[in-house]
C-alpha cells in the first residue's frame, strides 16, 4: 500500500519561501501523477498543483502561477513544490496526493480530489507577519 508523506511546512512572513517535499518510501513515484492540493480554514480543499509521470505536462491554480513550481527528482524518488512569494492567502494545510497511471504522457488535472487514490497527512504552512 503505497503511503505518501509531505514534509517541509512551517512558518514564514509573506514574500518568503519554502519548499515541501512528497516521498513514498519504497514505491517509485514516476508511476503517479502526483497533485498538491490545500485546504484552509473554513475553506474547500482546492487543488494547488501537479505533474505527469514524466514531468512534461504540469498545472497550476490560477493564483499561484508565477510563484509556485511543481518538480520531479526521480533519482530521489522525491516529488516538490517550491513557493515563493508567499502571501498570507497561501496559509494551508498542504497535501500531496497520488495517481496511479500507466500512461506515461497522462496530462494531470486538479480539477477533482476524487481523481487521486493516496494521500499524505498533510503539512502545515502558515505565511504571517
Amino acid at each position: 500500500q503505497l503511503q505518501v508523506v509531505e514534509s517541509g511546512g512551517g512558518l514564514v512572513q509573506p514574500g518568503g519561501s519554502l519548499r515541501l517535499s512528497c516521498a513514498a518510501p519504497g514505491f517509485p513515484l514516476d508511476r503517479y501523477i502526483i497533485a498538491w492540493f490545500r485546504q484552509a480554514p473554513g475553506k474547500e480543499r482546492e487543488g494547488v498543483s501537479c505533474i505527469s509521470r514524466v514531468g512534461g505536462h504540469t498545472t497550476y491554480l490560477d493564483s499561484v502561477k508565477g510563484r509556485f513550481t511543481i518538480s520531479r527528482d526521480t533519482v530521489k524518488n522525491m516529488v516538490y513544490l517550491q513557493m515563493n512569494s508567499l502571501e498570507t492567502e497561501d496559509t494551508a494545510v498542504y497535501y500531496c496526493a497520488a495517481d496511479l497511471t500507466w500512461t506515461l504522457n497522462s496530462p494531470c488535472s486538479i480539477e477533482r480530489g476524487d481523481d487521486y487514490d493516496y494521500w499524505g497527512q498533510g503539512t502545515q504552512v502558515t505565511v504571517s507577519s
